[in-house]
């Protein structure tokens, strides 16, 4: 097909071959361009960079206006050397580390050469077995609820029996004579239901044991006023008297008070405020962190631990008196 061109008529494929040179030409100009452009600004980042230094993990880049600024690396060599960071983390090499520390803006430095070691998991310090507050009373709700479903209301021609009567009855039973329930005897009360004294915190039945007779332990100081671990019957009714509140105590430590469940760290030891109380482990630390460094090197010996946690309980019972006395005031 013929057609009338700008220097007269041309043949269809002629028209084609013509239009595909000049695309081909179009093509090659742009390339050229372009590396035109890159050349001229690889010339222009080599003379303005010229007398900029950049710390570690950085680069000189020119910006919009021309000048030199620093950036991080957008790429670092591929070469492996491998280096162990300060942050645990190893990298591929040097300025991959210096690259990361650019990015995430944190202060990495070289903590050895090859890769890092792993660490080993430090032993973390076992919690004391404890009675907090809500263990406590948990186990004082379900003996009132146990207690109550004994109480008899007064018939027409018969004396029922109330909730004092229902508690002096089992006062006498487990009572060895001396008018009075030491915590063994509280306990033996305790475990005459097993749906009261079914306490499951703890997946080992012994720290289960051991939880019930702390628990015991903290109803007793609940109603003990005159401080001799034992409860006359008065204080065995105040105890589980279903209108009584029991109050929160609070821990005491250097002036300031924790509340129940709060926790802190002696040593290797771990405390632990339950029931107004710190409760702390016992552990022999190692050579790194002893207990307590009296001398310099010596290790605190079991005595002297207790006698530790006994002075944590002994400054909170000065604070409880203090506040004590100035309630008073």
């Amino acid at each position: 097909m013929w057609r009338l061109g700008s220097c007269g008529w041309e043949h269809k494929e002629k028209r084609q071959r013509k239009r595909k040179d000049e695309g081909i030409c179009g093509r090659f100009s742009d390339l050229a361009h372009k590396s035109n452009i890159s050349e001229q600004e690889t010339q222009s980042k080599s003379k303005v960079c010229a007398n900029v230094f950049c710390g570690a993990g950085r680069e000189c880049a020119v910006n919009e206006k021309g000048e030199p600024s620093c950036l991080c690396i957008e790429q670092c060599k591929p070469h492996k050397r491998s280096v162990c960071g300060s942050n645990g983390k190893t990298y591929r090499n040097h300025c991959e580390l210096h690259r990361d520390a650019c990015l995430t803006g944190l202060k990495i430095q070289v903590a050895y050469d090859g890769h890092c070691k792993e660490k080993k998991q430090e032993k973390a310090a076992a919690s004391p077995v404890v009675c907090y507050v809500a263990d406590r009373n948990e186990l004082r709700r379900r003996v009132i609820d146990w207690l109550q479903t004994e109480v008899v209301p007064d018939g027409w021609f018969t004396k029922g029996s109330n909730f004092t009567d229902i508690l002096l009855k089992y006062f006498k039973n487990y009572d060895s004579g001396d008018s009075q329930l030491d915590s063994a005897e509280l306990l033996k009360f305790i475990q005459h239901n097993e749906t009261a004294v079914q306490m499951n915190s703890y997946a080992e039945e012994e720290n289960n044991r051991l939880l019930r007779s702390l628990c015991v332990d903290a109803l007793i100081e609940l109603s003990d006023e005159n401080a001799d671990w034992k409860l006359s019957f008065d204080e065995f009714l105040n105890c589980l008297k279903p209108g009584f509140n029991p109050p929160e105590k609070k821990c005491a430590l250097e002036d300031e008070t924790y509340e129940d469940g709060a926790e802190t760290q002696v040593e290797c030891n771990r405390c632990v405020c339950a029931c107004g109380n710190w409760v702390c482990t016992a552990m022999t630390c190692d050579e790194k962190s002893p207990v307590i460094d009296t001398d310099g090197d010596q290790e605190m010996t079991e005595e002297e631990w207790t006698r530790r946690v006994a002075e944590l309980n002994k400054h909170q019972e000065t604070v409880e008196k203090m506040k004590t006395s100035t309630k008073d005031v």
